[in-house]
């Protein structure tokens, strides 16, 4: 089985550098919470992992199934209690397809592919929330 690890140093205040894989990442709060806004809070990186993973997926997917598209965009949305320890309930991975001859059917199965079979973000997320998906074609 392989490892992955990342190494999270505090800073001060509550401020960390995470090293990850030889890149940093910064983490903080607002100061209302005793941050100073040096970099994003956790949870919002929990739906980068998401979009990273899946778009990547996609654009090989899509490139492999010779999908013409100009560009790739993906929002994510995420749904948090009110109550600790708050947590995402729910995600929603929005696709922005642009291009003029996108094939809507090739891009609904590399979607399909991604959250089924390719995604581990998704994949481990899905235990713990429900995850939506939806495309939109822009021309």
């Amino acid at each position: 089985m392989k490892k992955e690890s990342i190494n999270l140093k505090w800073m001060d205040g509550i401020s960390f550098e995470a090293d990850v894989a030889g890149y940093k990442i910064y983490i903080d709060s607002d100061p209302e919470f005793g941050g100073q806004n040096r970099g994003p809070k956790p949870k919002p990186l929990m739906m980068v992992a998401l979009a990273g993973c899946t778009g990547m997926d996609l654009v090989s997917l899509m490139n492999k199934m010779r999908v013409e598209y100009d560009g790739l965009n993906v929002v994510v949305e995420g749904d948090i209690t009110e109550e600790h320890p708050k947590h995402f309930t729910k995600m929603k991975v929005i696709y922005e397809i642009s291009g003029k001859h996108v094939d809507l059917a090739k891009v609904e199965k590399a979607v399909t592919m991604s959250k089924e079979k390719y995604c581990g973000v998704s994949y481990s997320y899905k235990k713990a929330m429900e995850i939506e998906y939806e495309i939109r074609i822009l021309d």
